[in-house]
């Protein structure tokens, strides 16, 4: 049976893809730092489904948590088949206002802990020739976004970084990023920010994942949603002053000078 590892597996896309692989007949590593969510969610997982679920309430917003993490799994006896990066977070402020504890900390989350799992991981999935990466980047990815700098340069990040390795592993390994959209997750809760528009349903970055697990044809990334694809697109080809101008108009906080 193979064992998926997720992170940021309390609550939002992390939980729901928990449960959904557990469906699927996947034993689970769970880690997140709020231990009463974890063992809740491994209980009620256990209760539905068959599968072996391991919990570590973990910070991975912390230098050397990639580490520790690793080390964990290995002495705990086991093997990582599919990798979720979901782990990360951001703030809602003109960066002059940010708090650089915080920022440090998303940065380590968001990217230096991601790609660090992945080094753990990975060479396991292309020594077997089977196994997938999943990080979860964001439609934030593709331009910039003014009062969310340092999260939208995280994304980008995370984006370029898994195509980047898409393009190194042998067949039978996947490596691809999913681009959620705003999302209904706590996501604009713990940023303090307003989403645009319409949140969509988790079930949607649920389902586009799978697609990609699914699919025969290994795609570098992925994203969720039709509307998506289109901004996504036309981010790409305007002139970056205008689109710009247009999301700091959303996005930096009205009361700050």
């Amino acid at each position: 049976m193979s064992t998926a590892l997720i992170t940021g597996a309390s609550s939002g896309i992390g939980k729901e893809l928990a449960v959904a692989l557990a469906a699927r007949g996947h034993e689970l590593i769970l880690v997140a730092r709020r231990k009463d969510r974890l063992a809740s969610l491994a209980k009620e997982i256990t209760a539905t489904h068959s599968s072996k679920v391991t919990v570590y309430a973990m910070d991975l917003s912390k230098p050397g948590a990639g580490v520790e993490l690793e080390k964990k799994v290995l002495s705990d006896g086991h093997s990582v088949d599919i990798l979720v990066n979901n782990a990360g977070f951001g703030t809602n402020a003109r960066l002059i206002n940010e708090d650089r504890a915080v920022v440090a900390d998303q940065i380590q989350l968001n990217v230096g802990t991601l790609v660090d799992l992945t080094i753990a991981f990975l060479p396991g999935m292309v020594a077997r020739k089977s196994g997938a990466v999943v990080n979860i980047a964001s439609t934030a990815s593709y331009q910039p976004v003014p009062g969310m700098a340092v999260y939208a340069a995280t994304k980008a990040f995370v984006r370029s970084f898994t195509e980047a390795v898409w393009g190194e592993v042998p067949a039978g390994v996947k490596v691809f990023a999913v681009s959620p959209g705003a999302t209904a997750t706590e996501f604009f809760d713990v940023a303090g920010a307003k989403p645009a528009g319409a949140l969509a349903p988790v079930e949607n970055v649920i389902k586009t994942t799978f697609k990609a697990l699914d699919s025969r044809r290994s795609k570098p990334s992925v994203i969720d949603g039709f509307g998506n694809k289109l901004l996504a697109f036309f981010s790409g080809i305007m002139p970056k002053r205008p689109v710009i101008k247009a999301i700091a108009k959303v996005f930096v906080p009205k009361d700050a000078k």
